[in-house]
């Protein structure tokens, strides 16, 4: 008992009662609509909603104010992140070279920091007591979103009703909405699981609950088929001055129209669909189908041009660094010192990616076909497999058995035993 007294205040759980009004991350879906009336109901607390848009199309947001209103907020609050999500959140990242497991480019981890972040700014304007997401128990989004708000706002209280409630399923949503006269467009033969923004969507649950059921045509909704994309190849340009996506196709854009740009390109042409079963934060592996069509032409011609710019050892570091930060993000710890330090580390190779890639796009694939830069470490003189002034053919005797000179003492060592 002592010691709970001495904790910081904010360490001890607040009481219901105690909760005047929370700000709750709000979508417009199942389960935040069920949230809203049960805070109330629970809580007896005063519910503000907040929706980011981060690009995941206008058909998401159209009514969501009215609909919040509806469903028992107070005010809802729909903030614009486009923009600061790709400039802030999306290229950093790109810049690190981060693809979790080797495949997921991290389309909903990168979203969440942003999302948080304006949340917390909107519990700080309306002087709330409390945060509230509809986030699952068994899920990663709980953990980014909370480890966001220690880091933000550890003075407010977190209500993460899915583990609170006795609700288990959309049907038990469904009615407790019925029983409300609280209007959804949910229903309980919407098997999937989405998430979208302007990066990527993802799809779960359905029949990629089984790993070994091949998804069916419906899960996807973003890009064309492969098989049935055009028979005819489209080349798409690049231009990128210190790191930076300045130009698609000659044209100059900001962040977020870029890579809008560059999903309108690539999504016609089956670009960028992945199905994985990825290792969640919280222990389980789960399974889902990702299409991230602009996304996969970035990093494939940002990559090629630090191919370009980057010697051996600075490229090892980097890849080194991407690998880390893969992990970083996905585990929601955007808000720290390692974050920061990975994120200037990578900066700094950033300075040297200048140039101008060209990228083929056929039937699914995305594939470099040229590159330039004002600071390419290539020299075709050196690299010829023709005649040349400038490599003397003789000088790699004399590296070579230096190189391997550990490995020539330990054969000696062994032949003498």
């Amino acid at each position: 008992m002592y010691r709970l007294m001495m904790m910081p205040r904010h360490w001890i759980s607040t009481t219901k009662s105690a909760i005047k009004k929370v700000v709750l991350a709000y979508s417009g879906g199942l389960d935040t609509s069920a949230i809203i009336p049960w805070l109330k109901e629970n809580y007896d607390c005063e519910v503000v909603a907040f929706a980011a848009d981060v690009g995941q199309g206008d058909e998401e947001l159209e009514g969501l104010h009215d609909k919040a209103i509806a469903s028992g907020a107070s005010e809802c609050y729909i903030m614009d992140l486009k923009q600061e999500f790709v400039k802030d959140f999306i290229f950093p990242t790109v810049k690190t070279g981060a693809v979790y497991e080797g495949e997921y480019l991290l389309g909903t981890s990168m979203a969440r920091p942003v999302i948080a972040k304006a949340q917390v700014e909107v519990a700080r304007k309306v002087g709330a007591d409390a945060l509230c997401h509809g986030c699952t128990g068994k899920g990663n989004d709980q953990v980014r979103f909370e480890g966001a708000f220690a880091a933000l706002a550890p003075d407010l209280t977190v209500i993460a009703p899915w583990r609170e409630w006795d609700m288990v399923s959309r049907e038990d949503l469904l009615d407790y909405l019925a029983e409300r006269n609280i209007e959804t467009t949910a229903s309980a033969t919407k098997i999937y699981s989405r998430d979208a923004n302007a990066w990527h969507i993802s799809h779960e649950g359905g029949e990629l609950e089984d790993p070994w059921c091949e998804p069916t045509k419906g899960i996807w909704t973003l890009t064309t088929d492969p098989m049935d994309a055009p028979d005819a190849p489209e080349t798409i340009s690049l231009t990128f001055a210190e790191g930076e996506l300045t130009h698609v196709n000659g044209q100059a854009y900001g962040a977020y129209d870029a890579l809008v740009e560059l999903n309108r390109l690539a999504a016609p042409h089956g670009v960028g669909r992945i199905d994985i079963v990825e290792n969640r934060l919280v222990g389980m592996k789960s399974r889902g189908c990702y299409e991230t069509p602009g996304g996969t032409v970035l990093v494939k011609a940002y990559k090629a041009l630090e191919t370009l710019v980057l010697d051996k050892s600075a490229l090892k570091y980097r890849e080194q660094l991407g690998l880390e930060f893969a992990h970083v993000m996905y585990d929601g710890r955007w808000f720290t010192a390692l974050n920061d330090a990975l994120i200037a580390g990578a900066e700094s190779f950033a300075k040297l990616v200048t140039g101008e890639i060209v990228v083929k796009l056929y039937k699914g694939t995305a594939t470099v076909t040229q590159r330039q830069s004002p600071n390419s470490l290539y020299s075709e003189d050196f690299a010829t497999f023709g005649a040349d002034d400038v490599y003397d053919q003789s000088h790699a005797e004399g590296f070579i058995r230096l190189f391997s000179l550990s490995s020539r003492i330990k054969a000696m060592h062994d032949m003498e035993k």
